[in-house]
């Protein structure tokens, strides 16, 4: 079982998956700590309300000096904005979702609505998530696992969103619990194979 920060940005609905399927077993995690870097996020109202630690914090060494008071083992970003370095234990155990299939549209500036716009503008017929270890750079640490989603021509960047946050909902999860099964260091070895 991963004991796992989740960091966010906004309005906690990776949280919410996280805490219903915690609730129904089926997420090999313990959410210790819950943390924000906007502090009126709604996914911090929503930490308290199931009974998480939460916290508002700015920059890595804040963050990281609130983990320090938990016995953490993954940190999980659920949407949150910004490129994130964790304390030194930590470095490899940092996973993200990204709403696209990576290696296409990932980056700097490619987050949330503006992947979906660029799939709608490029015509793709299928997109997707990517689950993948961060490090220093966006979207580009060993990926755990990807789910495609088909597109209809006639889709828009909501519609597009949507689907994508439907396979999320599934995908996130589903990676948390390879990594508990698998090990962490499994996947940093994988993608240097």
């Amino acid at each position: 079982m991963r004991k796992m920060a989740v960091l966010l940005s906004g309005s906690g609905r990776t949280l919410d998956n996280f805490h219903q399927r915690i609730a129904a077993g089926s997420l090999a995690a313990q959410i210790q700590v819950v943390i924000a870097n906007n502090p009126s996020a709604l996914g911090l109202e929503k930490a308290r309300t199931y009974g998480y630690p939460a916290h508002y914090a700015v920059g890595d060494a804040a963050i990281n000096a609130i983990l320090a008071n938990y016995s953490i083992d993954l940190i999980a970003l659920a949407g949150y904005l910004k490129l994130y370095t964790p304390p030194p234990a930590l470095h490899r155990a940092v996973l993200n979702i990204h709403p696209a299939l990576i290696p296409s549209f990932c980056g700097p500036g490619f987050y949330g609505h503006h992947v979906h716009e660029a799939v709608k503008a490029r015509g793709c017929t299928v997109s997707g998530c990517t689950v993948h270890f961060a490090n220093e750079e966006y979207d580009a640490g060993p990926i755990v696992l990807q789910r495609c989603v088909q597109l209809a021509a006639d889709d828009s960047p909501d519609d597009i969103a949507a689907r994508v946050f439907t396979a999320e909902c599934e995908a996130y999860p589903e990676a948390i619990n390879m990594v508990d099964k698998l090990g962490v260091d499994y996947f940093w070895t994988r993608s240097t194979q």
